[in-house]
């Protein structure tokens, strides 16, 4: 029998112990977060359990990622600082791709776009545009980003703002006729509408729409690429399609991020992106 030179033998062990190890972190569970109170995108169900649209994400994720993803039901606060502790391997809640974060994290391409979006009791006359509102009165979720949107075009175009407790409160406010039409982000709005016969989507503002990305640590290159990868092959399949109507309760139009498989990683036109081209790879 050979005996391997003690140098060589030293290389050999490090390379078994190094490619030992690579397999063993490949085949840890992927840890991550979701904000726990944020129908239907996440929530707890009675038995405990969490559910919702970003549940059902996590769970594909690791099907095509082929390791298990394991999901903390917490707040949206503490996300981005666990992440950065190491805590969490990504963020799995919904976070709005903005300049300031992609400076400060890597960020996917969306797989959804957020948008503001206009909900109105079953049977009242669409809003075809903001002109629409002169005269009417706007139900909106005090504190929100629409709250702050009322505030300031109110005069502008002519509506009436009732700033409501919560998104609930805004939407029974719609069907109980004390206002014309609820402002919200659009798949909350959808996700009411499926769930309130008497309620109904309206019009969107197409110019407020934003990626929601899945979130990695600045300088995680791997990770991003595995999650981007990942995500465009859902697009691509329509998976993505099918989890956006199962919990929005309308399919994804051509143009959504639902079903476009954006060039290069990240978010075009943000900092951290990545514009060269790459095919998915898909099984």
């Amino acid at each position: 029998m050979r005996v391997l030179p003690k140098r060589l033998f030293q290389i050999v062990l490090v390379s078994l112990l190094v490619a030992g190890g690579t397999a063993q972190a490949q085949n840890q569970p992927l840890r991550t977060a979701v904000d726990a109170n944020f129908p239907p995108h996440a929530f707890t169900r009675l038995d405990g359990k969490l559910d919702g649209f970003q549940i059902d994400l996590g769970t594909e994720l690791g099907r095509r990622l082929g390791r298990e993803v394991q999901v903390d039901g917490t707040n949206f606060a503490g996300l981005i600082p666990a992440l950065n502790a190491g805590r969490y391997d990504f963020i799995l809640a919904p976070v709005t791709a903005t300049t300031e974060r992609a400076e400060n994290l890597f960020l996917t391409e969306g797989y959804l776009f957020t948008a503001y979006q206009f909900g109105i009791r079953r049977g009242s006359a669409p809003i075809t545009g903001v002109g629409d509102l002169r005269g009417k009165i706007i139900a909106v979720n005090k504190g929100s980003a629409y709250d702050g949107w009322t505030r300031e075009n109110a005069e502008r175009y002519g509506f009436t703002p009732l700033v409501l407790d919560t998104f609930t409160d805004a939407t029974l406010a719609v069907v109980q006729n004390r206002a014309y039409a609820q402002l919200g982000g659009n798949t909350t709005i959808r996700y009411a509408a499926q769930r309130n016969r008497q309620f109904t989507a309206d019009l969107v503002l197409r110019d407020t729409r934003a990626h929601w990305s899945l979130v990695a640590r600045r300088g995680d290159t791997a990770m991003r690429e595995m999650l981007e990868n990942a995500l465009e092959c859902m697009k691509l399949d329509g998976t993505l399609a099918k989890l956006s109507e199962k919990w929005f309760g309308t399919a994804p139009e051509a143009d959504d991020a639902e079903r476009v498989a954006f060039p290069g990683y990240g978010v075009p036109g943000l900092p951290g992106y990545d514009p060269a081209p790459h095919t998915p790879r898909c099984n």
